[in-house]
């Protein structure tokens, strides 16, 4: 039960692990998503930019079509900034994510090796259960074949006599 012991000591420190690299991943999807919501900014910032030359093209308000023009400039810009960070990101949650599922599969192989141990000396205990009451048992029986085979000589000797008498 030792080994299951260290085993288990060893599955408590893989399982703090995989909480730290879960930490670490959590951390990384944040990291990521707030970037991509940034570009949905950006995004909407260049839409909002093309609704305002539309408006001026309608009503004929040149600033409403320089503002929108310059809007849309800025959004693309800030889109394209964002581009090489978000590919960036994207690739730290990969790692972080293949570091978590590394963490994660050592935890359950050390799980693994600890409940067949603990099964295997589970089955060890049944097999010497069975075998102290197999012993019990024909312990038993013998037993009772030599009180049995002991009553049986008695008998005989009471029928013939004592030892050394002879009827006549």
């Amino acid at each position: 039960m030792d080994v299951v012991r260290a085993m288990r000591r060893v599955r408590r420190v893989r399982e703090m692990e995989e909480e730290q690299r879960r930490a670490v991943l959590e951390s990384a999807l944040v990291e990521q998503a707030g970037l991509e919501a940034a570009l949905e900014a950006a995004r909407q910032r260049e839409r909002a930019g093309r609704r305002l030359v539309t408006e001026g093209a309608v009503t004929g308000e040149w600033m409403n079509r320089v503002a929108g023009v310059e809007e849309m400039q800025a959004g693309r810009r800030k889109a394209e900034m964002l581009g090489p960070p978000i590919t960036g990101a994207e690739e730290n949650v990969a790692a972080r994510r293949a570091d978590f599922l590394e963490k994660r599969t050592e935890r359950r192989q050390v799980q693994l090796l600890i409940e067949q141990r603990e099964e295997a000396a589970a089955r060890e205990e049944e097999r010497r259960g069975q075998r102290s009451t197999d012993d019990w048992f024909l312990n038993r029986r013998l037993e009772g074949r030599e009180a049995s085979a002991t009553g049986r000589i008695r008998a005989e000797d009471e029928r013939d006599g004592p030892a050394g008498w002879k009827e006549g």
